[in-house]
């Protein structure tokens, strides 16, 4: 029934990507909605309150620093709310003044829509700045993505007459005001029908069958829970994240999060087809994410419900899967579901511990990550499949002795040094840091395993950092001066620099006129298109991160037999 419910699951995804990608495109071409009399008002407040000219057309460097100043003030903000939590109201735990090393990184995580946690959700951070901080940041980091993927839309389906790419400030706010907030107000309904909290009370002491008195901390939960799967944030009002019945109460809920995690990534991809007016070379890009999704996805599931050797030899019932760090209302198939999703989609929010999964079961998120384009986050995921794109298109080039033209546009030497750069930058950040910091005795005392395993906890929790993800091994002790600096860095690294490059892409790609396809032209809304891509995706992917796996989780198994 399990294998069922993940099939369902997928339908269900892929028939709403039709339907809301059509509707996003409308959003980005200024389009009205039936809703126009409610979202233009909200739009307008903001845009007289804020300043905005909405007549600016910027260029693909306007739109680059409007887009870091934005997400600077928004750090700088974040950070200081952070530091003077305890003096601020609504702080029904008591929570104290936030370390500035984990206030630095946690601004950081929030800002660039990673949300690593590096403290204890209910008692290290106020209600006030799960509200103002973490919620905030949550919507605004999403609108950010999805906005520079508007951006890089435009530039490629550019017509050569004229260099901007969209307004940064509109693309965000109309990102915010009629896709995230309405889907999450619906999405919070539900979660709250199922048992999910949204409440201002704070906690509330209850007698136990014990006998014993427990304090049972609640709050606004829901809207919480409802954008960090909208926004591909990942994070969780609790620590112990989707995992935690107040956050993910039923079986419903559990797969309403995974369906809403999946839902924008997706259906940017249609929209991205609908821009360029070719929606079958879309469906050619999405239907190779899903077979490489699909195909990771059995995987994970095979290894959670098979978990073999070690079991057997500490005779252990496995007749569930393996159920260590797995919720019994879930199961091993849901449970390696979400674990798959929450990586290919770059969300990072967890139902169960990473931990605690057999060494090819954690291999395959930690795998999802390292590609970092199947499908992704919101925004940045299609910014990422269109980077392998063009790399795909260059290759087949450079093999028949033909100058390389994505969609009728002639990619030259200054685009493929923008877009090698945007690949390189995500393999080096994570292998430098886990290198750094497993030499380093600071970096080598946030691991609590020995031998192989303790490897894949540091190159999981730098490559979580680097793809803007989120989730951790859980025995893996983040919150030291070391590891605050270290992954705040790789998370800055590897969100802006990948998001500036492409939008360079973006804006030289916009001066060129396209050209009609000639007989020559390697045409990329063919299925031989879709297997070099999905070769591509492999072939880099093993090229560099494979003896990283090796020395961790391929090695550990490999111990078990």
């Amino acid at each position: 029934m399990q294998i069922i419910g993940i099939v369902v699951i997928i339908v269900i995804a892929i028939l709403l990507s039709m339907l809301l990608g059509t509707y996003i495109f409308k959003i980005y071409e200024l389009k009205k909605s039936r809703l126009e009399f409610i979202f233009k008002p909200v739009e307008n407040f903001i845009y007289k309150l804020s300043g905005i000219d909405v007549t600016v057309n910027m260029n693909w460097k306007q739109y680059a620093v409007a887009l870091l100043v934005f997400n600077l003030v928004m750090l700088l903000i974040a950070f200081f709310l952070l530091l003077i939590q305890s003096y601020l109201p609504y702080n029904p735990t008591g929570a104290k003044n936030m370390n500035p090393l984990l206030a630095f990184s946690t601004a950081v995580s929030f800002v660039t829509n990673t949300d690593i946690q590096h403290y204890t959700g209910e008692k290290d951070i106020s209600f006030a700045n799960q509200l103002i901080v973490i919620i905030f940041l949550m919507f605004t980091s999403a609108g950010t993505g999805l906005a520079s993927a508007a951006a890089v839309i435009r530039g490629i389906a550019g017509n050569g007459k004229e260099e901007g790419l969209g307004n940064f400030y509109v693309d965000l706010v109309r990102t915010i005001v009629r896709l995230l907030l309405p889907l999450s107000i619906i999405m919070t309904l539900i979660l709250v029908w199922q048992g999910v909290p949204m409440t201002f009370a704070g906690k509330i002491d209850v007698k136990t069958i014990q006998g014993t008195t427990q304090s049972i901390i609640r709050g606004p939960v829901a809207v919480l829970e409802s954008i960090k799967h909208l926004g591909t944030n990942g994070g969780g009002f609790f620590s112990a994240n989707s995992a935690h019945p107040f956050e993910n109460p039923t079986p419903l809920t559990n797969a309403l999060e995974i369906l809403t995690m999946m839902l924008i990534p997706s259906s940017l991809v249609y929209t991205y087809g609908l821009k360029v007016k070719n929606k079958k070379h879309a469906w050619v890009l999405y239907t190779s994410l899903m077979l490489i999704f699909v195909l990771l996805l059995a995987g994970g599931v095979f290894a959670e419900s098979h978990p073999g050797f070690p079991y057997d030899k500490l005779q252990i019932n496995t007749a569930a899967g393996n159920m260590e760090g797995k919720e019994v209302r879930f199961g091993t198939e849901q449970s390696a579901m979400f674990a798959t999703v929450t990586t290919a989609f770059t969300t990072g929010s967890v139902d169960s511990m990473h931990d605690s999964y057999t060494p090819l079961g954690g291999a395959v998120p930690l795998s999802l990550m390292m590609l970092n384009t199947i499908f992704g986050g919101d925004g940045v995921g299609l910014i990422n499949i269109i980077t392998y794109a063009v790399l795909t298109v260059f290759i087949t080039g450079l093999m028949v002795g033909r100058t390389p033209e994505f969609l009728g546009k002639k990619v030259e030497t200054k685009e493929m040094k923008y877009i090698a750069l945007a690949i390189l930058i995500h393999p080096l950040l994570i292998l430098f840091a886990t290198a750094i910091s497993i030499l380093l005795p600071a970096g080598r005392a946030s691991i609590n395993n020995p031998g192989f395993h303790g490897i894949t906890q540091m190159l999981y929790e730098f490559t979580s950092a680097a793809a803007n993800n989120g989730s951790e091994f859980a025995g893996f002790i983040g919150n030291t001066s070391f590891m605050n600096i270290m992954t705040a860095l790789v998370m800055l690294i590897g969100r802006y620099v990948s998001i500036f490059l492409l939008l360079a892409v973006a804006g030289s790609m916009a001066k060129k006129i396209p050209a009609q396809p000639t007989l020559g032209t390697f045409r990329t809304d063919s299925a031989l298109f879709g297997l070099i891509f999905i070769a591509v995706i492999f072939i880099v992917g093993a090229l560099t991160f494979f003896p990283a796996l090796i020395l961790g989780p391929i090695s550990e198994f490999l111990k078990t037999l």
